[in-house]
């Protein structure tokens, strides 16, 4: 199984796994449910790769009866949705904006190219174009408003190269590391930072955080010679993905400016049973609290989707310490609902600030301070 999304509260994930006939299909889990399969167009396989932030709406790609792959957009009530084509016969969706309202990824065109689109329900499938001379697109990541997409498209070089795209300015080439190509696969709530990879003038391909302001900045790597961001927090300042240790082996990674590159799998050691580790991270929840990807487990000796809460338990704020900040988000919040998007003071996720969250950071306070 793989993990490709996750709501803001890091309650519901989506991805894909394979059954018990080594099919893939899509899946949504909570801890209530477990993985739930979420069917098919009528072909066999499918796979999620995006959830909005209350977890309602999932989008992936799905096969039809045709076995076609298909974008879609689920829903409990309305199920999957086929979300059409540009014109060919194939499409895919890669992400959705945080209230579920936007949708980009891909679909081939009457000529059979693949063009990045941008969806919405009023509006139908809209082809985002190329860059000039190009003739292939692709989206991975959407804006919180839905009003920047980014993602590949091919120059006139025919090189893939890292795009911003808006309504106003089009698609804007965002460059290289002074190499021959990039992927963009991730942008903040306003649309200002992304991040991805791109080749460095040695041909290395290296995660990147990009801003009008900075350019392209490399990120580095965990002592090997690639690395790949693919996600990135709303504010902008938390990025993660992969990078290749000194072995030469993929470990998932998180950034910060403060930090650096850090080995998730060093940093949570003590949640990993001997020889597990964690191989890719594919996306953060918007406060970069909830971390979702794919790892090894040794145990079953496996692959396995998996779901990281970063957060000390009781540390209602993030900061890394359970103080008397924790204790006051949760007597200010004392009896309110606790599902919802970021409600960080419902600690034991039942639905309501109480007397068990309060407990909670009464026996952990003093940690990490």
């Amino acid at each position: 199984s793989m993990a490709y999304g996750v709501s803001e509260d890091g309650g519901t994930v989506v991805g894909w796994a394979q059954n018990a006939n080594f099919v893939t299909r899509a899946f949504r889990w909570s801890q209530a449910t477990g993985l739930r399969d979420l069917g098919t167009l009528g072909g066999t396989q499918a796979g999620a790769h995006g959830v909005s932030a209350d977890g309602k709406f999932v989008v992936g790609w799905a096969r039809n009866t045709f076995e076609r792959p298909r974008a879609f957009r689920w829903t409990a009530f309305s199920g999957m949705q086929d979300l059409g084509a540009l014109g060919g016969t194939e499409s895919t969706a890669r992400c959705v904006s945080p209230d579920g309202a936007i949708v980009a990824g891909w679909a081939f065109n009457a000529a059979g190219r693949r063009r990045a689109f941008r969806w919405s329900a009023p509006t139908g499938m809209q082809n985002l174009g190329t860059l000039p001379g190009g003739d292939v697109s692709e989206a991975y990541g959407v804006s919180a408003d839905g009003s920047v997409v980014v993602g590949l498209a091919f120059d006139a070089s025919g090189m893939g190269r890292a795009f911003r795209w808006t309504e106003a300015t089009g698609m804007q080439n965002l460059g290289t590391l002074g190499g021959a190509s990039s992927h963009a696969y991730g942008v903040s709530a306003d649309g200002s930072a992304i991040v991805g990879w791109a080749s460095n003038a040695e041909g290395r391909q290296r995660a990147f955080r990009w801003t009008a302001a900075t350019g392209m900045q490399e990120l580095g790597t965990l002592g090997g010679a690639h690395s790949g961001a693919y996600c990135v927090s709303a504010n902008g300042n938390i990025v993660a993905g992969w990078a290749y240790n000194p072995a030469g082996d993929p470990r998932a990674f998180r950034w910060t400016a403060s930090t650096g590159m850090q080995d998730l799998s060093a940093v949570y050691s003590s949640l990993l049973g001997s020889g597990s580790y964690l191989r890719y991270v594919y996306a953060l929840s918007s406060d970069g609290r909830y971390i979702v990807g794919d790892g090894f487990n040794n145990t079953f000796r496996r692959w396995e989707a998996f779901l990281l809460d970063t957060w000390r338990t009781g540390d209602t704020n993030g900061d890394g310490c359970v103080d008397d900040s924790d204790l006051l988000a949760v007597l200010f919040a004392f009896g309110t609902p606790g599902t919802g998007d970021a409600r960080h003071e419902d600690i034991n996720k039942d639905g309501i600030v109480d007397d068990a969250d309060l407990l909670i950071v009464l026996f952990a306070f003093g940690q990490g301070c």
